[in-house]
């Protein structure tokens, strides 16, 4: 992006803000609500509240009392995204898939042990076992067009236990422990009711694991793509014995199955070989796939609730999940994502919300420096220039300064674990 783009942006950043106007009371805090916004979008090395607060001649107290306290409502301002999102989505040009809805988590290492949510678990992140916080994402892929729409934070049994704790980092009594996919799932009801629907969903093991997930899925007539542990038990017909998909279906199996080229945008293409048969799963007939990687041999499981659908469209389903991995570098690299430094639950959250906030901004405007123009965004004209692909994410309005500088927390997508074996997950 030219540095003439990118002073074009602000104006368009300026209207775009608008529309949340009705989420503050006041104008001072609709103004600090632009401040903060217009500090996630800048160069800083660090978007906390202490150096956006100094960048834009603010006093630090100020945003601060912004964050935790002042009177705003950053859940009217995620469903404001999520409304204006689904007219962009809307409008997109799409492809064979259609819109794609992808549920991952992703995490930030974290010291100490007050803010809100942490404590040692497996952090996507590092690769391991680590002090830090998890957050759960469900993010959109329509063509070209990729979006994060929600974002919730992940709030352990431990601290769900201790309700003083909880108190004490301003955690709501209301807040309780609910599994990944619960939340997930609670994610996918906001968006609803907010005009957002999906075509497909696709999500990973952690998730693909819950029977009761699948259940709820299938019943609302959501077809998904979900990849699945190797010990995930099925059965070949209704109420017969259950079985592990890799005993049902084997590598070598996939290695006499069709071959399958899958391009992808900042990897080269990869070559899979894969299988299909027709299993039950929650009295439900689904397509169990398996697939092997003709290069890596990696060996993937996959279910599916479209029992019509043809090899090829589920394994470009699946294989959409690299769209989300792609928007978590973004969402950190260029708009703080894991910035947040603070020990109050609504201060987090306020975070992430206006993360999303600036990020809605951020996709829909790469669209149209591609040279298209989805609606809603009031006419609010940049030049359009076709970006080039390479394997970071692209320049976008996040690039505020006009010099070079070494990228901060990029953390690339997390590596896939062959053959994990996760628990079925068969009641709620």
């Amino acid at each position: 992006m030219t540095e003439q783009q990118i002073t074009d942006l602000g104006p368009a950043f300026a209207f775009y803000l608008r529309r949340y106007r009705g989420c503050c009371g006041q104008d001072r805090t609709a103004a600090h609500f632009n401040t903060y916004c217009r500090g996630l979008l800048s160069d800083l090395p660090r978007k906390t509240v202490e150096p956006i607060a100094l960048a834009s001649g603010t006093a630090v107290r100020t945003l601060q009392e912004f964050l935790l306290n002042s009177v705003w409502d950053h859940d009217l301002a995620r469903t404001t995204l999520h409304r204006h999102l689904a007219t962009v989505i809307a409008d997109i040009p799409g492809d064979t898939v259609g819109t794609v809805g992808v549920i991952d988590e992703t995490s930030c290492q974290k010291w100490g042990d007050e803010t809100p949510g942490v404590q040692r678990q497996y952090l996507g992140c590092l690769g391991k076992v680590d002090n830090g916080i998890v957050t759960v994402h469900i993010g959109v892929s329509r063509g070209r067009f990729q979006a994060l729409l929600d974002a919730d934070l992940y709030l352990p049994k431990v601290w769900d236990e201790d309700r003083v704790r909880c108190q004490a980092a301003g955690i709501p009594d209301d807040v309780r422990y609910r599994p990944k996919w619960r939340i997930a799932m609670d994610q996918l009801i906001g968006l609803a009711s907010n005009k957002v629907s999906f075509d497909w969903l696709t999500f990973d093991e952690g998730y693909g694991a819950s029977v009761p997930f699948l259940r709820f899925l299938s019943i609302l007539k959501q077809k998904f793509v979900a990849e699945i542990p190797v010990n995930f038990s099925v059965r070949d017909v209704e109420g017969g014995p259950a079985q592990r998909v890799d005993a049902r279906l084997t590598a070598a199996d996939a290695r006499t199955g069709r071959r399958y080229r899958l391009a992808h945008k900042t990897v080269k293409t990869s070559v899979w070989r894969a299988k299909k048969v027709m299993v039950w799963v929650a009295e439900r007939e689904q397509s169990l796939v398996v697939a092997v990687n003709e290069v890596t041999k990696e060996v993937k499981y996959f279910l599916s609730n479209a029992t019509t659908a043809g090899l090829p469209r589920i394994l470009a389903v699946a294989f959409r999940r690299w769209t989300i991995e792609h928007l978590f570098r973004l969402a950190k690299q260029e708009a703080g994502l894991t910035h947040f430094e603070g020990r109050d639950y609504t201060g987090l959250m306020r975070h992430l919300s206006l993360v999303l906030v600036v990020l809605g901004f951020v996709t829909t405007h790469t669209e149209r420096l591609r040279g298209e123009k989805p609606t809603g965004d009031g006419r609010a004209g940049v030049p359009g220039v076709e970006p080039a692909v390479s394997g970071d994410p692209p320049q976008t309005a996040g690039r505020l300064g006009a010099k070079t500088r070494k990228r901060c927390h990029l953390l690339p997508p997390a590596k896939e674990r062959a053959g994990l074996q996760v628990p079925q997950k068969r009641a709620a």
